[in-house]
């Protein structure tokens, strides 16, 4: 990477978003926004594809599903059939 404290020479003209700029400062304040956007891009990427982003989001998404009425029914239906499974094992063993 290129010393940040290194002297440029700019000479002539340099086209910036379509339009020619003659201007060392305007080509240099060109360069920083489009370095900060390139680190914004960079960072958004990072979030994306990281793990512990990944299960925070997936986590997220469980406790949304989770707090919907429907699901909640569906659950304890769950733990009832299951409950009642269980008593008719338990049941069925002791008349034996």
């Amino acid at each position: 990477m290129a010393d940040p404290e290194s002297a440029v020479e700019v000479q002539g003209t340099v086209a910036v978003r379509g339009t020619v700029a003659s201007d060392p400062d305007a080509l240099v304040a060109q360069i920083e926004r489009t370095r900060e956007s390139l680190a914004q891009t960079i960072d958004t990427l990072a979030e994306r594809v990281s793990p512990a982003g990944n299960m925070r989001r997936l986590r997220e998404r469980a406790l949304e599903q989770a707090s919907r009425p429907e699901v909640r029914l569906a659950a304890a239906a769950i733990g009832l059939a299951v409950v009642g499974v269980a008593i008719l094992r338990i049941w069925g063993r002791r008349r034996k």
